[in-house]
């Protein structure tokens, strides 16, 4: 029996009765329905994380060795991870002067005819210049690949982060405002694409009109059933919960506005942010040691508690034909981006703040 009700609990102990079903994949395939209809896409597959989306819309099109990619230096280890997985060389590009996007004048210069795809990371939920980077990449001959894993409901314009390029890929981890626990799904107008990555994403068993299964080595990158119903419940609530992250965010940035040294950083313009995480523009002094302090007293962000620096700086990816990306460690050592989640509460968000606001005039000037 399914207990009453709706709602992901509901969602999850009806699947759970049905199982063990080897052959079962309703969830799924209603998830991607339901995903390409609401966020306005032609086609949406879903796969094991976000991570395992992008390696899957890379392989879908076909990079390898031999190719580049463009990544942003202001991004996370598990953006530019994929690159690697294919075969293929990131190549780091710095960031605009909001850090919000490339900087487009570098991303030219560092586009050649090894060039396959274009990366953009949308960090913290903001996007960069859309438009400008499309024109630029129509220019250069190559596809666009959006990591919007953060950027669950923010818009450019009219159009959703993930559907203004070839394909758009994002997690549903805990954390992200739509989250089934672990998971991942890849948006696209594109139906070739579409059809070579559901292929890929289980071993090319269900394979392309006009091919035969098992013809091409795939990955086992599968959603699982009861986390696509988990999916769908949140699917279904996903504007409530894009309104709550807002509000979060907005009741934080608006509690420390005044603290010394604490600039909120507005929405680019031209688009609706989905208020990821709280930000700020940090003129403190020793600014990557206040975020560290922060996280000491619970305060968790992505400088002190998960110490983010710019990709191109991580161990994995630094080699002697990397070309420095100053501004993107300027921008990350200045910002204080606050994780929220659902569990965050009012009372909790206005502890963030005080805490914030005590220990920024308490801290020390040079």
């Amino acid at each position: 029996m399914t207990p009453a009700g709706d709602g992901p609990l509901a969602a999850w102990a009806d699947v759970l009765a049905r199982m063990p079903d080897p052959t079962a994949g309703d969830q799924v395939e209603e998830f991607e329905a339901e995903l390409a209809h609401r966020f306005g896409a032609g086609h949406a597959v879903a796969t094991s994380s976000g991570t395992t989306a992008l390696h899957l819309a890379m392989a879908g099109l076909g990079i390898g060795p031999g190719d580049e990619v463009l990544v942003p230096a202001v991004s996370v280890v598990m953006s530019a991870a994929p690159v690697i997985h294919t075969g293929a060389r990131p190549v780091f590009v710095d960031c605009a002067p909001d850090g919000a996007g490339f900087d487009l004048t570098d991303l030219a210069a560092k586009s050649g005819s090894a060039t396959a795809a274009i990366l953009p990371v949308h960090l913290w939920g903001r996007c960069g210049d859309p438009a400008g980077l499309t024109a630029l990449a129509d220019q250069i001959g190559v596809p666009v690949i959006e990591d919007a894993c953060q950027a669950q409901g923010t818009r450019s314009g009219d159009r959703h982060a993930g559907t203004t390029a070839t394909g758009g890929c994002f997690s549903l981890k805990d954390g992200k405002i739509l989250w089934s626990g672990e998971g991942g799904y890849l948006l696209t107008d594109d139906p070739v694409l579409a059809a070579d990555c559901r292929a890929l994403r289980s071993h090319w068993q269900a394979p392309p009109p006009g091919q035969a299964p098992l013809s091409r080595v795939g990955y086992n990158y599968r959603l699982a059933e009861p986390l696509a119903a988990l999916a769908r419940a949140n699917l279904a609530r996903f504007d409530d919960l894009l309104a709550r992250r807002q509000l979060q965010a907005h009741l934080l940035m608006d509690g420390f506005a005044d603290a010394p040294g604490m600039h909120p950083i507005p929405p680019t313009p031209g688009q609706t942010w989905n208020g990821y995480c709280g930000l700020a523009r940090l003129t403190l002094d020793r600014p990557r040691e206040f975020c560290r302090h922060l996280a000491d007293l619970g305060v968790p962000n992505s400088v002190g508690t998960f110490h983010l620096v710019p990709t191109d700086r991580r161990p994995p990816f630094t080699d002697a034909d990397t070309t420095p990306c100053p501004r993107a460690a300027g921008i990350i050592d200045t910002t204080l981006a606050v994780v929220l989640t659902d569990h965050d509460n009012d009372d909790r968000i206005a502890g963030y703040a005080q805490t914030i606001i005590r220990e920024a005039h308490r801290w020390p000037r040079r």
